[in-house]
């Protein structure tokens, strides 16, 4: 049995719109391509062809994997997140007490996590040291650079 996901609506739907694109759109290109590439003749030694085969054998994989996932998922209602303390789905607002700095982050699944947007995993150091934690506590979180001391300010929903 596959592991349970737990997402956002909006990571639902945009993870079903990806396996959408690739089914309507990706996959008749690389279709395409085969065929092109067959049309030149011989299949032992052309290269094009065995690109195409490649890339068709990828996408499959990445369909079949997503497809999973999205059968495995459970949307979360965003409405119903304890902001008590931080859990799944919450946004947290920490001082990094050794920068002073104000950082946020929202605690989403490795699925839907981007750093660059300040969506973590719960399952990355930062994020599963947050859980659990209520206003006023302080994180002491094992990083690669050592430890990182985290005060939460602020828990609110998504």
């Amino acid at each position: 049995m596959s592991e349970i996901v737990y997402m956002t609506k909006e990571g639902f739907d945009n993870l079903k719109k990806e396996i959408e694109e690739m089914k309507r759109v990706q996959r008749p290109a690389i279709s395409a391509q085969i065929a092109e590439a067959r049309d030149k003749g011989d299949l032992s030694e052309n290269a094009e062809y065995d690109a195409a085969k490649d890339a068709q054998g990828l996408l499959e994989a990445r369909i079949a994997n997503l497809t999973t996932i999205l059968a495995n998922a459970r949307v979360l209602d965003e409405s119903k997140i304890d902001t008590s303390k931080v859990m799944m789905l919450s946004k947290v607002k920490v001082k990094n007490l050794a920068t002073g700095k104000d950082v946020e982050y929202s605690i989403v699944s490795e699925k839907e996590a981007d750093f660059k947007i300040g969506k973590i995993s719960s399952k990355s150091a930062i994020g599963a040291g947050l859980l659990g934690k209520v206003i006023g506590d302080i994180a002491e979180i094992n990083v690669p650079a050592g430890v990182v001391k985290l005060e939460v300010l602020k828990i609110s929903t998504l």
